[in-house]
């Protein structure tokens, strides 16, 4: 399992973010620079150890009225190829050195974890733990096996989310929309082949469940 070191980022997860998330299509914009603040999230595991993973939740409450968004998000010891498009940033961690930050939407890693993480193939990780699981996270999947990623073919980003296309080795395809914008829900399965639903904190309200992530298979 991934170790969370206690150290320092410079600059940190959340400056990153201010910078970034004003160019996002589904980012709603406030005519001020963003005010971020941890809102929650989890972690999953890469099985070769190379890659950081994380969904993060922050909260912008630099607005009217407070939004929350997911972010996955992917570190790195070395830049990810064809993957310009997609940095956030690069950071200096305190113990590992350089660290390009990636939106996790275009990161392979990632998408093939997620994909295990509804199968329960994987256990989704304390966000600031180490070797602590996360119980709080919930996945539902109503399929049969899916078959193993090959590539990601397409990202496609709308307003309230961020649609990945994925090839399989068995010559199919598949989709994960992965929710930006989280809002309060009740039901978690129906109509979808596969769900990840997790908690997370609203400003000034009690602990909330939001879907993370659908996957939809080809017929």
């Amino acid at each position: 399992m991934a170790v969370i070191h206690k150290t320092t980022m410079t600059p940190g997860k959340l400056e990153l973010l201010a910078a970034w998330l004003p160019g996002r299509p589904w980012y709603a914009a406030t005519g001020r620079e963003p005010e971020l603040a941890k809102a929650g999230g989890f972690r999953l595991d890469d099985p070769a150890g190379e890659v950081g993973i994380e969904f993060m939740v922050v909260t912008d409450t630099s607005g009217d009225r407070p939004v929350s968004y997911q972010v996955p998000l992917t570190y790195r010891g070395a830049p990810l190829d064809g993957a310009d498009a997609a940095l956030v940033g690069t950071s200096e961690h305190g113990v590992l050195g350089r660290r390009w930050v990636y939106d996790g939407a275009h990161d392979p890693v990632l998408v093939a974890q997620l994909l295990a993480l509804v199968q329960g193939r994987a256990e989704a990780q304390h966000q600031s733990k180490s070797d602590t699981p996360e119980p709080s996270v919930s996945t539902h999947y109503a399929g049969s096996d899916l078959p193993a990623m090959a590539a990601i073919t397409a990202v496609e980003e709308g307003r309230d989310g961020t649609g990945i296309v994925v090839a399989t080795e068995a010559g199919g395809t598949l989709t994960v929309a992965v929710t930006r914008l989280l809002r309060p829900i009740e039901d978690e399965g129906g109509g979808v082949d596969g769900r990840v639903t997790a908690v997370w904190q609203p400003p000034g309200g009690t602990e909330a469940r939001a879907s993370f992530a659908v996957i939809h298979t080809s017929r």
